[in-house]
């Protein structure tokens, strides 16, 4: 068989001979048939006349094993004839993975003959549930079925439509899952060493560090082991928080949300350690591998889901800073950098006469100003690339943003961190963000939240406008709000607010609230009018 004939049922088989499940407990149907006919002779078939014999037997046999068992039930029918003993299953920490038959995806909305009316039916029972988005997620789902059958110690179902087995297999998603996974407080020795091996047998690794890593001691030490490997660090895309010093010598700058870039970002490394990141989180989908073929890669995360979709050699979910320091203690010292990304941060210069203020031009202003110590809180899509480049993170929680997406968040955040912490905060805002969350002024001022806002007031939603630009005709549907008066509006919610349309204002103004940030309990909204960047990077 070719590699290009390769289907996701053979994938599957893979998966489920690596982790030891070649005897199937089964009472197959018609829609399991395409992926039992031809059975491998290296599976043991073990049939039984009715789905409560099979899961029984399946937990007998977990149980004595001490290991996951594999169980093919058939569609509605055969998970109902099943709940009592998945019940049962669960209640006696009896690892199982459980692969439902499904009708084909291609008809499915008819509601054919045999469409099982799945989800929810067994309860609360399952220790896991999934039903695969896509023909090329199943492989994957069926491997963190059988990490959580072992980890939450019972029944995971995984639910498979009939047409999916057929499917020509993408590698570069099929295997978009972690080979081997540990989740322990403190991970294995055996682990660490394999890691600590790996990054002393690679000729040129970097490091990825992630949200997940914005804590003191996992700064600390991201940086020790950083610095004994000499190797450059990234920080990965999207991130709602850092997860490395941004003005540390050896930090490299910010990973693509785009694979193509990401394939050159990475091109020259031989291993990739993700520090408490995915492997990795993309925007627009494009096809092809993130990194080149060989490339090993391994991930410590918190996070069992972050672990799971990565494509890693091996996914630890333990605490990350011991998990490091460990790594790090085992690790051979390098002398000098193999390969140095130099991360290059821009000049920006005030507007000369006649020119428009710009956001990357405040940003410029306000960086001359705060202490390392500042909350830097950022929800304006068209100019996060300008904060990124001007306002490094120098402290844990020094950025924080909407690692999901979604607008609202930043001004509510703003005040809910100021609230909770005696450091100083800044919530940067593009003037169509600050809408979905523009009532938390009041609040603001109620509660005495001393959080300095800056709305960069454009009157229109700039980075979709960009983006039509780019895919589209220019023209956008979508009209600007010029007639939006965020003074007005902040000071009807009884939050001081002014407006600023020159560089001299802004940076006059900024002068003297900043040094009055840390012990500012009443809140102030910087209304500031600009103009969109020249470029635009989405």
């Amino acid at each position: 068989m070719t590699d290009a004939a390769r289907t996701i049922r053979d994938a599957t088989f893979d998966v489920l001979r690596s982790r030891g499940l070649t005897r199937v407990f089964a009472n197959p149907g018609s829609t399991e048939i395409q992926l039992l006919a031809n059975f491998p002779a290296d599976f043991a078939f073990t049939l039984a006349l009715h789905e409560g014999s099979v899961v029984g037997m399946a937990t007998g046999y977990a149980l004595a094993r001490r290991a996951p068992a594999m169980v093919i039930v058939h569609t509605t029918a055969g998970l109902g004839n099943a709940i009592g003993a998945i019940a049962t299953a669960r209640v006696n920490r009896a690892p199982l993975v459980i692969l439902v038959g499904q009708q084909d995806r291609r008809h499915i909305a008819t509601d054919p003959f045999l469409a099982g009316r799945i989800r929810g039916l067994a309860g609360e029972y399952p220790v896991w549930y999934n039903e695969p988005v896509t023909a090329q997620d199943v492989p994957a789902a069926l491997a963190r079925a059988h990490h959580e059958a072992i980890t939450k110690r019972g029944p995971a179902i995984v639910v498979v439509p009939m047409d999916d087995w057929s499917q020509i297999a993408d590698e570069t998603h099929v295997f978009a899952a972690a080979d081997r996974v540990e989740q322990t407080a403190r991970p294995s020795e055996a682990a660490v060493t394999d890691i600590a091996l790996a990054l002393n047998q690679a000729k040129n690794p970097v490091i990825i560090s992630g949200a997940g890593n914005n804590s003191s001691e996992g700064w600390a030490a991201a940086v020790a082991l950083a610095e004994k490997i000499n190797a450059p660090v990234l920080q990965e895309s999207f991130a709602g928080a850092p997860g490395f010093p941004q003005d540390h010598r050896l930090f490299a700058g910010f990973l693509s949300a785009s694979r193509s870039t990401v394939r050159g970002q990475l091109a020259e490394f031989d291993l990739i350690l993700s520090l408490g990141a995915p492997v990795f989180r993309q925007y627009n989908y494009e096809p092809g591998d993130m990194f080149a073929p060989g490339t090993r890669v391994f991930v410590l995360t918190q996070d069992s889901d972050e672990a799971h979709r990565s494509p890693a050699e091996l996914s630890i979910i333990a605490d990350l800073a011991p998990t490091i320091q460990a790594i790090t203690d085992m690790v051979n010292p390098v002398d000098s950098l193999r390969t140095g990304i130099e991360f290059k941060r821009r000049t920006v210069t005030p507007p000369a006469a006649g020119e428009p203020l710009r956001a990357s031009q405040v940003m410029a202003a306000l960086a001359e100003l705060i202490s390392d110590d500042v909350i830097l809180v950022e929800e304006t899509p068209s100019s996060r690339p300008d904060l990124h480049d001007l306002l490094p993170a120098k402290t844990p929680l020094g950025f924080v943003s909407a690692a999901m997406g979604g607008l609202g968040f930043g001004l509510p955040a703003a005040i809910g961190l100021r609230m909770g912490s005696e450091r100083p905060v800044i919530a940067i805002l593009g003037d169509g963000s600050s809408m979905y969350g523009i009532q938390g002024l009041w609040s603001a001022a109620k509660y005495q939240a001393g959080a300095l806002f800056i709305i960069l007031n454009n009157g229109r939603y700039a980075v979709m406008d960009r983006l039509d630009e780019k895919f589209g005709t220019g023209s956008p549907a979508w009209p600007a709000f010029n007639e939006v008066d965020f003074v007005a509006l902040s000071t009807s919610l009884g939050c001081p607010a002014t407006r600023l349309s020159t560089y001299d204002d802004v940076r006059a103004t900024l002068a003297q609230v900043v040094p009055t940030l840390a012990s500012r309990t009443e809140p102030l909204v910087l209304v500031v009018d600009v103009e969109p960047e020249l470029t635009f990077a989405p």
